[in-house]
């Protein structure tokens, strides 16, 4: 492979980025603290022959089966790779054990930060098929739920890049059969085992007699690869969730049916540019979709808020200590209802260790109050309404103690309800957003894992 970067010179320290198509590029590496992600993503950059545009398109993540980190510019992968203990006692719900034998692999993926709009503006081909492969990935992984009407005319568009044009008579239901599981993504779930008693009704066809009628209406000869791909990507962008963070967490089961459970249900918080997204990952169903107009947050709970050794404050990947937590952080969501046709206000809270970073991840002009216990945020988008208030924002840190060193959280929290939801309010328009500036990662779970290679 020709370019910059595209190969390690004998005996030097090598790193295999992996594409989202799962195949590995190496880059070499200086000596430790070794190079910036800004660095290897120019010199990846110039390995695959992209355009300037690819370094605002693409990011570079630090990804293993308990966290994902997407990397700043500024970022040191390979100090960030001897920290990783440290950031999964932060981040993760792992045990120890599972801990001790993680380990991250580099990867190239889209930056949640690019607009969907200048995504449809993109001519090259290669880039495009980057960008296709990844949402590919996470249509097949689940972490995309589509209804299946949907998910037939995205797996006809990937059938017409993988088998060409339509031809009536060749392509068949069964000769489609076969490639079910690498065109449509699973369906949702069943609801359980009284949602399969209460289904009643006809079955329904075959998913590969779909497919094929889908299939046949996609374009002919006359389309390119990239024309494809943008057509896919545009398809994508009709879900609320493409190109989102996605976090882990959980969310408070109102206690009914016969048995009577509450507790915690446990969700995916996908956060993007435009707005908020919970997801059931087991059942592959949206809870709740949510633009920023539509809402205002809270963060509550999370620690080491007030100038602490964050990651990356320096430039320079440190991790800092941490506070001794008893509970995850608490991500309070406020929007409009009803409720017998009466306007109400509701509360959503979302339990994550990862809470901090769902604050991170959204737009900057697009937020809720900051953490610490002070102004700190832009104006939220939210302007006024049914129980807004303008009180000062609550004290963030009641499960935060004495400082010490990196502390687990306890999952589920041992007291869930050891404050009231906080008051939500419009801080005023001039002050910073200190959340958002100190924040230096973004964190996702993953949705596979690729074998690891660092030299």
């Amino acid at each position: 492979m020709e370019g910059e970067g595209a190969s390690a010179p004998p005996g030097a320290a090598a790193a295999l980025a992996f594409l989202p198509d799962g195949a590995g590029v190496p880059l070499s590496l200086e000596p430790p603290p070794g190079p910036t992600a800004g660095e290897m993503l120019r010199r990846l950059q110039g390995a695959l022959r992209l355009p300037p545009l690819a370094a605002e398109a693409l990011a570079l993540w630090l990804a293993s089966p308990l966290l994902e980190v997407q990397l700043k510019p500024r970022h040191r992968p390979l100090r960030l790779v001897r920290q990783w203990p440290e950031l999964l006692l932060r981040f993760s719900l792992g045990s120890h054990a599972d801990i001790a034998q993680d380990e991250p692999c580099l990867q190239l993926r889209r930056n949640v930060f690019f607009p969907k709009s200048k995504e449809l503006e993109l001519e090259e081909e290669e880039l495009l098929r980057l960008l296709y492969e990844e949402a590919r990935g996470n249509l097949l992984g689940g972490r995309y739920p589509v209804d299946p009407p949907d998910g037939e005319e995205l797996g006809a568009l990937a059938c017409r890049l993988r088998l060409g044009p339509f031809q009536p008579g060749h392509h068949t239901p069964h000769s489609l059969r076969p490639l079910l599981g690498e065109l449509l993504p699973p369906p949702p779930g069943r609801g359980g085992l009284w949602g399969a008693l209460r289904r009643r009704g006809p079955r329904p066809p075959p998913p590969e007699e779909g497919l094929l009628r889908a299939f046949a209406r996609t374009p002919g000869p006359e389309a390119t690869p990239a024309d494809l791909y943008r057509a896919f990507l545009r398809r994508c962008h009709a879900l609320p969730y493409y190109g989102c963070a996605f976090f882990p967490g959980a969310i408070d089961r109102p206690p009914g049916g016969l048995l009577g459970r509450g507790g915690l249900r446990p969700v995916s918080v996908a956060v993007g540019l435009e707005g908020v997204t919970i997801i059931d990952p087991r059942e592959k169903h949206v809870l709740l979709t949510l633009t920023f107009p539509e809402l205002c947050w809270e963060l509550v709970g999370a620690v080491g808020q007030e100038g602490d050794g964050a990651m990356g404050q320096e430039g320079d990947g440190a991790v800092g200590q941490e506070g001794d937590a008893v509970g995850p952080p608490q991500l309070w969501l406020e929007f409009d209802g009803d409720h017998e046709g009466a306007p109400v206000n509701r509360l959503l809270r979302v339990f994550s260790p990862q809470g901090r970073s769902c604050g991170a991840s959204s737009p900057p002009g697009a937020r809720g109050p900051s953490s610490g216990g002070g102004h700190g945020a832009l104006t939220p988008p939210c302007q006024g309404g049914p129980g807004w208030s303008r009180a000062e924002p609550p004290h963030t840190s009641c499960w935060t103690g004495s400082t010490g060193s990196p502390q687990r959280w306890t999952w589920p929290p041992r007291d869930p309800g050891v404050r009231d939801p906080p008051t939500l309010y419009q801080p005023p328009p001039r002050h910073t957003n200190k959340l958002y500036r100190d924040t230096d990662i973004t964190v996702t779970p993953p949705t596979r894992s690729h074998p690891r290679v660092w030299g």
